[in-house]
């Protein structure tokens, strides 16, 4: 039984792309690859990434509680800030106990806990910060997002690794359908670009090494000769509403959150099942969440990390759920794998992808291997009508959660 769709009124986004939802969607529709050499990663295995570039992120969050924030906390702030804008939303006038906050994140401030570690070892407890908690647990972006908001709703924060942005949608939904909030809050953060979290994706066989490589030809989903991930970080967030509610507040909603699956594969930590039989049951009870038929499709948003497996096991599913071979994209060839953020960022971009009707090409793929049997987009953003689209996303763990998006 399909339930009532939810407005997505406003969308906030900061990535390696760019530092607002515009500027990202320029970006990826450009598509070339973001990455680049950093020299704080000099030395180690891998020493390139997707960072979010050009803007100060203490500074652009204002006020003297920017300090106590961990990087992912400051991403999803500004995200967070951009979204209510767009909504056309104020906390000043909003009655904020029916305002729900769900932000998820994957590995939340492994980054502040790496490098207070450090200072603990180098220079002694004393000059460790007192706010290190803060800096490193999981609930701080949806805590502070709420705090900034005057939100106090529901507030959570999913974490199913890579999925954990399509997770928050997700329940961000549920919580609108079943009345328990009239505005829900609702994305992802990630920002893990430190040096033990590059040598352990290196050490796993999931990063990429350049290998001579320029760093931005490396990250190719669905090549023939993909070979790992490239990461990056960044936040999305989105405004939902009942569409109803939005309509007669006068909000012209950007798309439509018709549907939502999700499934565990229940077989290994890091590896997707081989025949994607339980990533298929995702995808194909968000069709039936959202009433459809899968040739109703007209578009698939990609997880497409640009390692052999999960590349092969998505298209894979691809060609079986959707045998009209809608037109295909991956954007973690332009952004890197943003982990938790990814979900978010991504559905973020379908529902761009709806309103403009233009399917961002996939970086640095001339074409897809030919056993994959999908089309993808390269080179150039095609241009197509996208009434219907979905939007994958696929996590360590075995974490399945598929978006179905439709115009308004």
């Amino acid at each position: 039984m399909s339930r009532s769709p939810v407005a997505i009124t406003g969308l906030g986004m900061i990535t390696p792309a760019g530092n607002d939802t515009e500027a990202t969607w320029r970006g990826v529709c450009a598509g070339r690859s973001t990455a680049r050499v950093l020299p704080e990663l000099d030395g180690c295995l891998i020493d390139f990434a997707c960072p979010v570039t050009g803007i100060d992120l203490a500074d652009a969050v204002g006020g003297r509680t920017a300090y106590r924030m961990g990087r992912f906390v400051r991403l999803a702030i500004l995200a967070a800030r951009e979204a209510v804008a767009d909504a056309g939303l104020s906390p000043a006038t909003w009655d904020g106990s029916r305002v729900a906050v769900i932000i998820g994140t994957s590995s939340a401030g492994s980054t502040g806990l790496y490098e207070q570690s450090l200072v603990l070892e180098r220079r002694g407890p004393d000059s460790t910060s007192p706010l290190g908690t803060l800096l490193t647990i999981a609930n701080m972006p949806a805590a502070e997002v709420a705090i900034r908001l005057r939100a106090s709703g529901p507030s959570l924060a999913p974490g199913t690794a890579c999925s954990s942005g399509a997770t928050a949608l997700s329940v961000a939904r549920d919580l609108l359908v079943t009345e328990q909030c009239d505005i829900a809050v609702a994305g992802a953060t990630e920002s893990i670009i430190d040096r033990l979290a590059m040598t352990g994706f290196a050490r796993s066989g999931a990063g990429a090494l350049r290998a001579g490589e320029e760093p931005d030809a490396v990250s190719r989903p669905f090549a023939a000769d993909r070979r790992g991930l490239v990461m990056g970080e960044g936040a999305a967030v989105m405004v939902l509403e009942r569409e109803s509610a939005a309509r007669a507040r006068g909000a012209a909603p950007r798309a439509l959150l018709a549907g939502a699956g999700a499934t565990t594969d229940a077989y290994h930590p890091t590896s997707p099942r081989p025949d994607g039989a339980v990533a298929v049951a995702a995808a194909e009870a968000a069709l039936r969440d959202a009433g459809w038929d899968a040739t109703d499709v007209d578009h698939v948003n990609a997880h497409g990390t640009s390692t052999p497996l999960n590349d092969a096991t998505e298209a894979g599913l691809i060609a079986r759920v959707y045998p009209h071979r809608p037109p295909v994209t991956a954007p973690k060839g332009v952004l890197g794998h943003c982990m938790g953020a990814a979900g978010a960022i991504e559905a973020g971009l379908t529902v761009l992808t709806i309103q403009h009707g233009l399917v961002p090409p996939v970086a640095n793929l001339a074409a897809p291997a030919p056993e994959f049997g999908i089309d993808c987009v390269t080179k150039q953003p095609r241009r197509t009508r996208v009434s219907r689209a979905v939007s994958h996303s696929f996590g360590f763990g075995g974490h399945n959660a598929v978006l179905a998006f439709r115009r308004a």
